[in-house]
């Protein structure tokens, strides 16, 4: 079968560098986990070098082109090549709750739906690595205190240690990007259960940062805090002056002191 074709509505842009692709299969330890799952791997750059590692290989791929290559060119992948929807896809009908590691050279238009996609299934992901648009890389590992600092930063470093690995020029993708490449490496951190409720964790950093120029006391105004709880002082702050640690005391707080 030819090449497949890039498609820009899938946001399909081919590593073509053998030396990135190999880099990327050595991000992970595969530590505590048998299987790993590729998403979208297009025609196989770097499934072939995480086929040479001692781990099950999946792939997960939308576009059936694509699943038609990798399924006429890696007979090591039968039975292991999924035609779903990440984002959609149930994926306990493959793994049934077992540990699994996550990969990829990520599309960008859907990069940020895959990490919070893959924050709903923590508990079974201890490992995650893979490219980024260079600015969702590094805003997903910043720390507080700039303007890339964010609610991907405050959510994925309260369950994950965040590494920016390194960074990857336009020219060796085809079709090549308008923007640099970053790749990323997650580690799940050993305790990643936070002491509150995390649904309203999630629902404190997303309002916060939804008017990130006000301070705490105003932009939270919506969760109807008690008038004692607004005179605390960490509600004088605006939210990229907290880290995740002073989100998750926040959070608490909050809790203890719901009207």
């Amino acid at each position: 079968m030819e090449k497949v074709k890039a498609k820009k509505y899938l946001g399909q842009h081919f590593l073509k560098d053998e030396s990135i692709a190999a880099a990327i299969a050595d991000t992970l330890n595969f530590e505590g986990y048998q299987n790993v799952l590729e998403i979208g791997p297009g025609m196989g750059v770097l499934t072939k070098y995480l086929l040479e590692k001692l781990i099950t290989t999946y792939v997960i791929e939308i576009d059936t082109e694509s699943v038609k290559y990798l399924d006429e060119n890696f007979p090591k992948l039968k039975d292991k090549i999924i035609s779903k929807d990440f984002l959609k896809y149930n994926i306990n009908e493959t793994f049934e709750g077992k540990q699994f590691g996550i990969i990829g050279n990520f599309p960008y238009n859907i990069s940020t739906q895959i990490v919070f996609r893959t924050l709903e299934y923590r508990h079974q992901i201890p490992e995650f690595a893979g490219m980024f648009q260079k600015e969702v890389a590094e805003r997903i590992c910043e720390k507080k205190g700039t303007k890339a600092y964010g609610i991907l930063s405050v959510l994925v470093q309260a369950f994950y240690h965040a590494e920016y690995l390194f960074t990857v020029d336009e020219h060796v993708f085809i079709p090549p990007p308008k923007v640099k490449s970053g790749v990323l490496r997650l580690r799940r951190k050993a305790d990643y259960s936070l002491p509150c409720g995390e649904k309203l964790f999630f629902t404190v950093v997303k309002t916060a940062f939804q008017q990130r120029r006000k301070t705490l006391r105003n932009s939270l105004k919506t969760l109807n805090l008690s008038d004692n709880l607004r005179e605390d002082t960490i509600f004088d702050l605006r939210p990229e002056q907290l880290n995740v640690q002073q989100f998750i005391e926040l959070t608490q707080k909050i809790e203890a002191n719901a009207v």
